[in-house]
């Protein structure tokens, strides 16, 4: 039977007179990963900061199991991890030492056995026996806690997120806020709580970090409960979704006992939840299922209400003027459904009023990076690439770690930087509409509709009727920028780029804090664009629905592949299966190589031949090596095991704390030794 581990039952929240969510419940049993999804402004980071603890809720109730250790990370975490467990940041310490109080369980129980060890060294007899069980029960709990590698399982975790090495002994306070936010993260997964809460965990990782993250969470014991924008995520990673969704407003009338009206008022909209059993994709098909069940259950009944109200209307002063009084009754009792709420859509509209030439970029022998600073006399070089072109009407997706160089190329594209070397041209008539990450081009001190209308002079009205379109209504216009949450600023930011009749759109990470549903708006929108567009992304779907073509930061070098991510993951795999591998990239335009005559055609196949050699006989070598190690592992770890035996049984407490930690780390070695050998094997086949 399934043990719940966290009911929200009834759950209502208001701030003053604005209702926010109502009479939400659900439960989550222990092992469950459940996505929450909806609108942005729906109140999904306010569902979760009540059941943290954060907030308080209007009325209902949070009931989480007994002794059940729960984690909550903020979407912006840049300075601190809200969780029952005091895990908040000192700006002081260095990005390692603020992950050993994630691990504070182990460090109790590894605090525990030298405690015990203190003891047992000062006494003897039964006194002893009963410390030494003591001490085999805290040594248990300590190996299945994972006490004896949880230094491994840190840098594991920090690498996995895409902190290098030398970041490790970095303070908190030189980070940006982007690497405090993944520190944030990373201290959240090795607090190993019972349930996770995580809202936008995929916001500051690149695609290799949130691929990680997925295997990691697909793999992870504890129950979790997530909110995201990535499709592919919550496809991956969930298995059930909740979703919120805004209400409509209501007005309501009351009738007198003679049916006349009496009253009426309205009620603002909000927020209620809908549980479906299925992931993200299967989630959308249940939910276009439940809308057209429920419309026409709606629409049979208006039906029936018509009909009877024109019974009543012909018969009530006739000869069946029972019957009408009856049906009359009846119809005031009945329980009248509600229609269907339709979700408002992002109505984008983009547009290139001037056509550009047909080659709008191109660049040869281009290296990119930052100019000599501090005294230096050398300028810092971050990528470079041998040859690089956009045609009119292409879309290109730009991916690769963070730091590699991604916002540096846009900007040189630009001429917001000047390359370090090489040559790059622009075509005629080129104009450029840009969407900055972080939304620098917004000020913070405007409201919304002087923000827009500082692009182009209109009318209140116009200027209206153009958010009207962007999900801003009533009073939510007058709202200063520095007030808006992340998914209004990034539609005030596209709604201004609507008005610079672009032609070539370099987007930079365009659906951040959007919502899943203006995320496919804004595909539809860009899709259907006539011009030009560069994208940096690291959400795969939006890459795979739009790009003509992808960009990749292969260690220093830009590489162009034709096709979308997906085509992109393939040509990759086969390159490298035939041997096309770091030293022989494919052309950064994409194409196949020029075609050789017959002479270069023999002298190419056995320059292979000697390579497939020399990579066969490397593999030999790998592999001869890894088997070595696994032997002398092996008997080393035959040798601690005799030596462990004989400690025991002559009651050495410092040879048996010495050797079990000498078989714990052995054990370690030998388990990487085998996962090496079974990749040299994997690699060899």
């Amino acid at each position: 039977m399934a043990t719940a581990l966290l009911t929200v039952y009834n759950l209502s929240k208001s701030y003053v007179i604005y209702p926010v969510f109502s009479d939400v419940s659900f439960t989550i049993n222990m092992g469950e990963r459940v996505a929450l999804v909806g609108p942005n402004g729906v109140g999904k980071s306010t569902l979760l900061k009540i059941i943290a603890g954060q907030e308080m809720a209007t009325s209902g109730s949070v009931v989480k199991a007994k002794g059940a250790r729960l984690v909550y990370l903020p979407q912006e975490a840049a300075s601190s991890i809200a969780s029952e467990a005091d895990l908040s940041f000192s700006p002081d310490d260095t990005l390692y030492n603020s992950m050993l109080d994630a691990v504070g369980p182990v460090r109790l129980l590894q605090e525990s056995l030298r405690e015990l060890e203190a003891r047992m060294s000062t006494v003897h007899g039964q006194d002893w026996d009963d410390l030494m069980q003591e001490y085999e029960d805290v040594t248990h709990r300590f190996e299945l806690a994972g006490g004896y590698s949880f230094e491994h399982h840190i840098e594991e975790v920090l690498q996995g997120l895409g902190f290098k090495d030398e970041q490790f002994s970095q303070t908190l306070n030189t980070m940006s806020g982007g690497q405090r936010t993944r520190a944030a993260l990373a201290r959240a997964l090795l607090a190993d709580p019972d349930l996770l809460l995580l809202d936008e965990p995929t916001n500051h990782l690149d695609i290799e970090a949130i691929e990680w993250l997925e295997s990691f969470l697909t793999q992870w014991r504890g129950t979790l409960l997530v909110i995201a924008h990535d499709r592919r995520f919550l496809n991956k990673v969930t298995a059930r979704t909740l979703d919120m969704d805004f209400t409509k407003a209501q007005s309501s009338i009351f009738y007198s006992k003679s049916g006349t009206a009496r009253d009426a008022w309205e009620q603002e909209a909000f927020s209620r939840l809908q549980d479906y059993p299925a992931p993200y994709n299967r989630y959308l098909e249940l939910k276009a299922e439940r809308y057209e069940r429920l419309m026409a259950e709606y629409e049979a009944q208006q039906e029936t209400i018509k009909k009877t109200e024109e019974f009543v209307r012909r018969y009530k002063a006739g000869q069946k003027t029972k019957q009408a009084m009856g049906r009359q009754k009846r119809l005031f009792r009945m329980e009248r459904l509600e229609r269907p709420a339709e979700r408002s859509e992002l109505r984008l509209t983009l547009r290139s009023h001037i056509h550009s030439g047909r080659s709008v970029f191109e660049a040869e022998e281009l290296q990119i990076g930052y100019p000599p600073t501090n005294g230096h006399s050398r300028p810092k070089a971050l990528a470079h690439s041998a040859e690089l072109e956009i045609e009119r009407g292409e879309r290109v997706g730009l991916i690769g770690p963070n730091g590699a160089g991604k916002t540096t190329l846009l900007k040189t594209i630009m001429g917001q930087l000047k390359p370090i070397s090489g040559h790059l041209e622009l075509g005629h008539n080129v104009k450029f509409g840009y969407y900055a990450q972080a939304h620098e081009g917004l000020d913070v001190k405007n409201t919304v509709i002087d923000e827009v209308r500082s692009v182009r002079n209109m009318t209140e009205e116009a200027a209206r009727d153009l958010l009207a379109k962007m999900l801003f209504s009533g009073d939510s216009i007058y709202k200063q920028i520095g007030d808006l949450s992340g998914g209004e600023r990034s539609r005030v930011a596209l709604t201004k780029l609507t008005l610079t009749d672009a032609n070539f759109l370099i987007l930079d990470e365009p659906t951040n804090h959007l919502d899943l549903e203006a995320q496919e708006a804004l595909v539809e929108v860009l899709a259907s664009y006539d011009g030009t567009v560069l994208f940096v992304s690291h959400d795969r779907a939006f890459i795979d629905d739009l790009a003509t073509q992808v960009w990749t930061f292969e260690g220093d070098e830009i590489v162009a592949w034709d096709g979308n991510y997906s085509d992109y993951l393939i040509e990759k795999a086969r390159r490298q299966e035939i041997g096309l591998l770091d030293g022989n990239l494919p052309q950064s335009n994409g194409a196949s190589a020029p075609r050789l005559d017959s002479r270069e055609q023999s002298k190419a196949a056995q320059r292979q031949d000697r390579a497939a050699q020399r990579e066969r006989g490397k593999l030999l070598k790998k592999r001869e090596a890894a088997e070595a190690q696994i032997s002398e592992l092996e008997a080393r770890l035959n040798n601690v095991s005799d030596a462990l035996t004989k400690a025991t049984e002559e009651r050495n407490l410092e040879a048996i704390v010495q050797l079990g930690t000498e078989y714990s780390r052995l054990e370690t070695h030998l388990d990487e030794a085998y996962q090496r050998w079974q990749q040299v094997e994997e690699e060899a086949v």
